[in-house]
């Protein structure tokens, strides 16, 4: 079973309740892994306080143009979308950046001029922290483009146990990437209008992706009662309310998880993955 917890914005509390998660979890099952996909900031290290056991470097695949081949067809400029490789002058000039690692240009390229070489995006980190094995992708300064990272920190997802996913931020192809094969999705946001607009974004996008999803609401009694109203027209289920408690902000500046500190929350996350695991069911 794979649980993403995601978020139309950052700063909602998503890693909060992420990594509250595995904790609570891993009191339950035998292993539980959580894969922070937030690759461009990822911060569950620093509540899960795990070992690191081990890490691994990302690489995508970008053009190399053998320049002694090369004809000066324009072939290559000409197939690639995202203009990452173009003719100035006749001469393909890659950008690497921008390379979207498709392979076509080295596809169309006749006289065989252009290879294909490992370029660095990023890198996996691995902790243990007991029971929980928490895998972290942290993009490079510079690489533009999570997916790819994304998906490989994807690639040590388990389907025989729970995983748990940190997901990035927004709406956008870093999102896709990170919850498109999740069996249920936690939509955490906050009581308060810029919460409400990124949060009805995120359910177009769960929607979208046919998947079945509920809502978190972060520091309920600190901003109004937009998002339970919207809730409740679009009959969507709110799963967890966390109060505006400044016990939690206190622990959360601290590096602290809720639960290690905060006995009184266990209930409200224990009932999470009971909630979660009895839709999951009841619909196989």
């Amino acid at each position: 079973m794979t649980i993403a917890v995601a978020s139309g914005k950052g700063g909602t509390g998503k890693t909060t309740i992420a990594t509250n998660l595995a904790v609570i979890a891993s009191e339950k099952y035998d292993r539980v892994t959580l894969l922070d996909c937030d690759v461009e900031e990822p911060n569950s290290h620093i509540f899960i306080n795990g070992e690191k056991v081990n890490e691994e470097i990302v690489n995508v695949k970008i053009p190399e143009v053998d320049e002694s081949l090369c004809t000066e067809c324009g072939a290559c400029s000409d197939f690639c979308q995202y203009n990452a490789i173009v003719s100035l002058k006749g001469k393909p000039v890659v950008f690497k950046e921008m390379c979207h690692s498709c392979g076509g240009c080295s596809l169309v390229c006749q006289p065989k001029a252009i290879h294909e070489v490992d370029h660095r995006i990023g890198v996996i980190n691995f902790y243990k922290s007991g029971k929980i094995s928490l895998i972290e992708g942290l993009l490079d300064v510079g690489s533009p483009l999570s997916p790819p990272l994304i998906g490989a920190v994807k690639k040590h997802e388990n389907k025989e146990e729970l995983n748990i996913i940190d997901a990035p931020p927004g709406t956008s192809c870093p999102v896709i990437e990170a919850i498109r094969d999740a069996d249920y999705i936690i939509l955490v946001t906050e009581p308060t209008p810029f919460g409400l607009n990124d949060l009805i974004l995120a359910v177009e996008v769960s929607r979208k992706l046919n998947k079945r999803f509920a809502v978190a609401i972060n520091r309920v009694g600190s901003g109004d009662d937009r998002v339970h109203k919207y809730c409740k027209k679009e009959n969507i289920p709110i799963i967890l309310e966390i109060p505006d408690d400044r016990k939690i902000a206190e622990l959360y500046s601290n590096g602290k998880i809720i639960l290690g500190n905060l006995p009184e929350y266990k209930k409200s996350f224990e009932e999470v993955l009971e909630k979660i695991g009895m839709v999951i069911q009841n619909e196989q």
